[in-house]
């Protein structure tokens, strides 16, 4: 993530998911997204609530978890040992690599 800070769309458009479900987890996740707020009232995320974020839809989307236990996951791994994340991340950039040089064959 190259940016400091992104606006709600922008989330939304990473996830590939509503506006509305972003704000419905960041108002729903408060203990672990902190949106700051432009002059106009409009939510600026960081990159570390961008990265919550995509932890939650990883979570949520496709592991199938409820916010629930989604949330109890992000509070029982507050101390960062959880790397399953990173490695599903890893392993989609590893696929997407592998199904172009397998396009260009």
């Amino acid at each position: 993530m190259s940016k400091i800070c992104y606006t709600i769309g922008e989330v939304a458009q990473l996830l590939g998911e509503n506006t509305s479900l972003v704000r419905f987890w960041s108002d729903s996740f408060s203990e672990f997204i902190h949106p700051r707020r432009n002059n106009k009232g409009n939510r600026l995320y960081s990159p570390e609530d961008v990265e919550i974020f995509q932890k939650l839809h990883l979570l949520v989307k496709e592991r199938g978890l409820t916010l629930e236990g989604a949330k109890k996951l992000l509070c029982d791994n507050s101390e960062g040992n959880d790397n399953r994340y990173e490695v599903v991340q890893k392993l989609k950039s590893i696929k997407s690599l592998l199904e172009e040089v397998k396009s260009t064959i």
